[in-house]
C-alpha cells in the first residue's frame, strides 16, 4: 500500500533550541502566526512552528507515515536547514521590505532578487520571488507579494525548506514534482544490521532499508552506500531513498565501526564492493539491479567497486571523489601528502569511528604536525600511538603491488557502468575527480557524465568564497533530483532523458554561469600554450618573468634557492587564495602575461611542461595558475605538485643528475574561467608548499625516514631548445 504523506529526516549541522537571542523575537511578528510545512529532498517531515520561546515540530513516524504530536525541536536534531537561527530573526525579516534588486536586511545579511516560481493558489494565478543568499551558506528566501513563505538551505542531500502550508509548488519543491521522477510514496522499513561476509571471512556490518508498502513479493532495485565515518551518521539522509522506492544498504567498511578487520585504505574497497553486491543480488526483495553513491572517501569506494566489472553494478554517482593514492592522497604526484592526508589518518587511528576533532585541526594543532621528524613518527607524537595506515605507507615508499592494487586506473579497462560524476573548481579532492574522468574517457564509458561547479569539497553550499563572488545560480536547487534521475534511468529504467544530455556541465566564474559541452574538457576548446620568457631575474612578482605566445629564441634561464627549512606556506586547501604575498617571495620565479586587451575563457584539463634542473638528487616542483587583477592580486585558479624522480612514471623512480635539464609534464586541477579584460594570466613555479606535501630534503632517502635535508639551486630553462609552457583549454567568448 502507498502511502501518500512525505518523509525525509535531514542531517547536517546540529540544531539548537535555544534561540541566540530571544529579545529579538516579536509577538506581532505574522511568521509567528505561520503554520510551515517541513519538506527535506522533497519529503514531507511535518510542521515546524515558531513561539516567542521555542521551535515547534511536528515529526511524522518513519515508517507509518503518520503525523506525530507537536513538540519541542529535538536539541540534537540534524538538520541543515538553521531553525533557530531564523526563529531568532524572525522579526528581522518580517520588518524588510522585499522590493528591488537587492536587500540587506537589519542584521547585515544580504540578499539578491534571483528567480520566480509561478503556481495557481486557491484558484489565482500567484507569483513568488525567491531572494538569495550572499555570504556563507545559503539560506536562501521565497516572498509572494512582500512578506517571507519559505525558508531553505540547498546542500549537496537535497534542499531543506520550511513553506507556508499550502504554498509549496510557488518555492523550489515545485522541482520534486517532475512526473518521471521517482516520488516519495513509501514510509521507510528497517530490517536491521547484518554481519555480511567478505571472501576472507571478514564480517562488515550492513543496514538494511526497504520501501515500506509494497507488494507482498515485490523486488526492487538497490543503491549502496558503503562508509569508513560511521554508517550511523547519516542514516537518515540515506534511507531518503527508500521512500522513493529503493532499497537502500549502509555498510561500514572494514574495520570501522561496528564492522570486523582492519582498514587499510584504498585497498579493499573493490573487492570489498563485489562480494557486498553478491550479497545485495541473492536477497529475495532484490531485483538483481545494484547503484552506488559516494562521496569523499566513500567516492573513491564506489569507483574502486565500478573496477571489479560486477555485472549486477548498473549505476554510479561519485561525488568530489579522493583518487588514487599516487594521483591524490597519500603520495600525490608522487610527493608524500601532509596536512590533508595526515589530520583523515590520524582521525581513523584512534579508535573504531572518526575523530572529526583531529580531522578538523581542532585537537592536533597542523603546523606542529607537518613539522615533526621523522615522519614516520608523526602519530606517536601527535596522538600517543601508532597509526597502522601511516606504518604501513611507511613501508611501501616506492610504487609497487601494494600501491598498484589501490591505483583504480590499473584495472579501468573493467569499467562499464554508467557514472556520473559530480565536483568543483574548490574541491581539494579535483585530481582524483579528473583521474575517474580520464579513466571513463580513455575506456569510452557510454553513459558518463560530469557536472562541476563553482563548489567545495562540500558542493553546492554557498555563492561567496574568501573575495570571490559567483552568479547566484552557482548554487543550484535541483542537485540532489539530478543524482535520483541518475539511478531513475539506469536502475528503473525511466526515460527521463538525462542520458540524452550534453555529457558536461560546468559552471564559468567570471562570466558566472553555466555552459554545456558534448565532452570534459569541451569539445570546443582549443588547447593553447603559453610560453614562459625573461631575462633571468623572475624571482617572484617584481621580476621580470613574461608569459608570451611565442617561445622566445634568446630567454635567460632563471634560477632559485630552495631550503626545505623554508617552505611555502599557502593555506593547502584548493580554494581561491590571493597569492600576492607569497609571491614575494625569492623562491618562487613568477611569469605573467600583458594586461588582456579582451576577456579570455578557460575550461577543462590544464597541463604543464616545464624544463628544469637542480643541484640536489631529487626534488619537488609545484607549478600554479592565478588570475592577476588591476590592483595587483594574484587570486589562484589551479596548481599541483610532482616529485622529480617520478618524471619517467611511478614505475620507474630515478634520481637526478645534479645540473641535468629534465622535462616534466606536469597535469593541474580542472577549472573553468574567465579573464576580465585589463587582467593578467600568471604562472609560478617553486618547490614546496607546506600544507600539501612535507618539503621535499632533496636528498633522495626514503621520506618517511630522512631527517637530513639539503638546500639546493633550481633552475627553470625557457626559450626555443627548452620551451616550458602552460596548456590552457581556451573557449569561445560568449
Amino acid at each position: 500500500m502507498k502511502r501518500s504523506l512525505r518523509l525525509w529526516a535531514a542531517t547536517g549541522c546540529v540544531c539548537s533550541n535555544k534561540f541566540a537571542d530571544r529579545g529579538l523575537l516579536q509577538m506581532n511578528s505574522y511568521l509567528q502566526q505561520t503554520s510551515f510545512n517541513f519538506y527535506c529532498s522533497g519529503i514531507y517531515s511535518g510542521t515546524i512552528r515558531f513561539t516567542d520561546k521555542e521551535v515547534m515540530h511536528a515529526k511524522v513516524d518513519t515508517r507509518r507515515r503518520t503525523q506525530m504530536q507537536e513538540n519541542v525541536l529535538d536539541a540534537g536534531a540534524k538538520y541543515v536547514l538553521p531553525l533557530t537561527r531564523i526563529a531568532g530573526q524572525l522579526h528581522v525579516y518580517t520588518d524588510a521590505e522585499w522590493a528591488g534588486d537587492e536587500v540587506i536586511l537589519k542584521n547585515g545579511d544580504k540578499y539578491q532578487k534571483h528567480i520566480t516560481y509561478q503556481a495557481e493558489i486557491s484558484g489565482v494565478e500567484r507569483t513568488s520571488q525567491v531572494w538569495a543568499y550572499r555570504g556563507g551558506t545559503a539560506l536562501d528566501i521565497v516572498t509572494l507579494d512582500g512578506e517571507v513563505i519559505a525558508f531553505l538551505t540547498p546542500n549537496r542531500y537535497g534542499i531543506e525548506l520550511i513553506v507556508k502550508a499550502g504554498y509549496e509548488q510557488l518555492t523550489p519543491l515545485a522541482l520534486y514534482a517532475e512526473p518521471l521522477l521517482s516520488q516519495p510514496e513509501y514510509g521507510v522499513n528497517d530490517l536491521g544490521t547484518y554481519l555480511v561476509p567478505m571472501r576472507d571471512g571478514v564480517k562488515l556490518a550492513t543496514d538494511v532499508f526497504l520501501p515500506e508498502g509494497l507488494e507482498p513479493g515485490t523486488k526492487v532495485p538497490t543503491i549502496l552506500v558503503r562508509t569508513c565515518y560511521d554508517r550511523n551518521g547519516k542514516k537518515e539522509i540515506f534511507m531518503r531513498w527508500a521512500n522513493k522506492g529503493y532499497a537502500v544498504i549502509s555498510q561500514d567498511v572494514r574495520g570501522r565501526a561496528d564492522s570486523e578487520g582492519e582498514l587499510i585504505p584504498f585497498y579493499n574497497e573493490r573487492d570489498d564492493g563485489y562480494d557486498t553486491i553478491d550479497w545485495i543480488i541473492a536477497q529475495e526483495w532484490s531485483d538483481g539491479k545494484v547503484g552506488m553513491w559516494g562521496a569523499s572517501y566513500l567516492g573513491y569506494v564506489v569507483v574502486a567497486a565500478a573496477t571489479s566489472g560486477h555485472p549486477n553494478l548498473l549505476a554510479v554517482v561519485d561525488e568530489v571523489n579522493v583518487g588514487s593514492p599516487f594521483v591524490d592522497t597519500a603520495r600525490k604526484g608522487g610527493t608524500l601528502c601532509s596536512w590533508p592526508l595526515l589530520s583523515w589518518t590520524l582521525a581513523q587511528s584512534v579508535g573504531t569511528r572518526t575523530d572529526f576533532d583531529i580531522f578538523g585541526g581542532i585537537t592536533v594543532d597542523p603546523e606542529a604536525a607537518v613539522d615533526a621528524r621523522p615522519i614516520r613518527d608523526i602519530p606517536q607524537q601527535m596522538i600517543g600511538r601508532t597509526s597502522g595506515p601511516w606504518e604501513l605507507w611507511s613501508q611501501h615508499p616506492e610504487y609497487d603491488d601494494f600501491w598498484r592494487n589501490c591505483t583504480f586506473t590499473e584495472r579501468g579497462d573493467q569499467v562499464k557502468v554508467p557514472m556520473y560524476v559530480i565536483s568543483g573548481w574548490y574541491d581539494g579532492d579535483s585530481p582524483g575527480v579528473s583521474e575517474t574522468w580520464r579513466m571513463l574517457t580513455e575506456h569510452d564509458v557510454k553513459s558518463r557524465k560530469i557536472r562541476l561547479g563553482a563548489w567545495e569539497h562540500g558542493p553546492n553550499r554557498a555563492r561567496d568564497l574568501l573575495d570571490v563572488s559567483f552568479g547566484n545560480d552557482a548554487v543550484v536547487y535541483d542537485y540532489d533530483i539530478s543524482v535520483l534521475r541518475w539511478f531513475d534511468r539506469f536502475l528503473k529504467g525511466i526515460p527521463n532523458g538525462i542520458d540524452q544530455e550534453p555529457r558536461a556541465s560546468y559552471y564559468v566564474v567570471g562570466e558566472n554561469r553555466w555552459r554545456t559541452s558534448e565532452d570534459w574538457t569541451p569539445a570546443e576548446a582549443k588547447v593553447t600554450p603559453f610560453y614562459l620568457g625573461g631575462d633571468g631575474r623572475a624571482n617572484s612578482s617584481l621580476g621580470d618573468g613574461r608569459l608570451v605566445m611565442e617561445p622566445e629564441e634568446h630567454s635567460a634561464a632563471d634560477t632559485y634557492i630552495y631550503n626545505p627549512a623554508d617552505p611555502v606556506a599557502d593555506s593547502g586547501e584548493r580554494e581561491p587564495e590571493n597569492m600576492r604575498k607569497h609571491e614575494l617571495r625569492s623562491d618562487i620565479v613568477v611569469y605573467t602575461s600583458e594586461p588582456l586587451a579582451e576577456k579570455l575563457t578557460i575550461a577543462g584539463e590544464l597541463s604543464a611542461v616545464i624544463y628544469a634542473a637542480s643541484s640536489g638528487l631529487d626534488t619537488d616542483w609545484v607549478v600554479t595558475l592565478s588570475d592577476v587583477n588591476e590592483q595587483g592580486d594574484s587570486i589562484r585558479l589551479s596548481n599541483y605538485i610532482v616529485r622529480a624522480k617520478y618524471r619517467h612514471g611511478l614505475e620507474q623512480p630515478q634520481l637526478l643528475v645534479p645540473g641535468q635539464v629534465e622535462r616534466y609534464d606536469i597535469f593541474l586541477q580542472n577549472i573553468a574561467h574567465s579573464f576580465a579584460a585589463g587582467h593578467r594570466v600568471r604562472f609560478t613555479v617553486t618547490s614546496s608548499s607546506k600544507f600539501v606535501a612535507f618539503p621535499n630534503t632533496n636528498t633522495g632517502n626514503n621520506p618517511y625516514e630522512d631527517t637530513e635535508a639539503v638546500i639546493v639551486q633550481q633552475t627553470i630553462c625557457h626559450n626555443q631548445e627548452y620551451p616550458s609552457h602552460i596548456k590552457l583549454p581556451v573557449v569561445p567568448n560568449f
